[in-house]
């Protein structure tokens, strides 16, 4: 939430509901009673924005908003929850964890989580599913229509589920080749690295796991001291083309003999020049193709 409160703006971007829309339905439906600020610019209230959520899934749904509108608060969210039951598509799991991310439905998020997980499976669930939500998060994240606590509430179920998952899986053969998994110094979102980590272990391959924010002078100590086979990496923090490229050149410098495998989104936006022995990984897929 930004200053006083949500921009029609914020509604536009979190409920997919046009701006324009959302306005001729407070004027024909009084669906909303937005308050307003000095210079007369409408402004939004958590309570708004659960109703606008809430009605715009109804309305994907076949619901008409001529009679969702006239409904109170409690007979909308009882609908929602009905229909909730009976979708289980990925895009209708998007936004049902959306909400309740919003909510800080802690009890709600988590239940949801491991219905997805037990219906989909961990490896399908989290490309399928999880990613998608994520992606979604950090757009509303860089517009400023949710805030960091939020994206920090999220994040930490499914590291916590990430990392029972891989625990579920035991110890690995000692004859399974050895990984690195890493993330670059200032990079956090280790949602990504957790579950190509998980990946790896249910192939029985050796994790090594350092995490965050790795600074490179580890890198090297662990390049001397250890026999590592494949290293991995993730970039979700925004970086410069350049500086990436600089990077992935210096991790080849101390790992020239390994496979480095790279994913996140800078490495989809940049498309950076790849040293010889740098892989690009794309999916879940990819990554067995390229372990096998």
């Amino acid at each position: 939430m930004k200053g006083t409160g949500y921009s029609i703006k914020d509604l536009e971007i979190l409920s997919g509901i046009k701006a324009h829309t959302i306005r001729i339905w407070e004027k024909r439906y009084n669906l909303l009673v937005p308050d307003r600020t000095d210079t007369n610019i409408r402004y939004y209230n958590d309570n708004d924005l659960r109703r606008i959520l809430n009605v715009s899934l109804l309305v994907r749904n076949g619901f008409k908003i001529s009679k969702v509108a006239t409904w109170d608060d409690e007979r909308i969210k009882s609908s929602v929850l009905e229909e909730s039951v009976s979708k289980t598509s990925k895009n209708d799991f998007v936004e049902r964890l959306l909400l309740l991310m919003i909510n800080f439905d802690n009890r709600g998020f988590i239940r949801l989580t491991d219905e997805i997980i037990r219906g989909m499976g961990l490896e399908e669930a989290v490309p399928q599913v999880f990613f998608n939500l994520f992606i979604r998060i950090g757009t509303y994240w860089q517009v400023g229509s949710i805030f960091p606590a939020q994206e920090h509430f999220v994040t930490h179920i499914f590291r916590q589920k990430l990392i029972a998952e891989i625990d579920k899986l035991g110890l690995p053969d000692q004859s399974g080749s050895t990984i690195l998994f890493f993330l670059a110094e200032k990079e956090l979102h280790e949602v990504s690295l957790l579950y190509y980590a998980y990946l790896a272990r249910k192939l029985n391959y050796q994790v090594i796991y350092l995490g965050q924010s790795v600074p490179f002078d580890d890198l090297k100590k662990m390049a001397i001291q250890m026999k590592i086979d494949y290293i991995f990496s993730a970039f979700i923090n925004s970086v410069q083309k350049e500086e990436l490229e600089s990077y992935l050149n210096d991790l080849k410098n101390i790992f020239s003999h390994q496979k480095i495998f790279i994913t996140g989104g800078q490495v989809q936006h940049h498309h950076p020049v790849l040293p010889r022995n740098v892989k690009v990984v794309k999916d879940f897929h990819d990554f067995k193709k390229y372990l096998g």
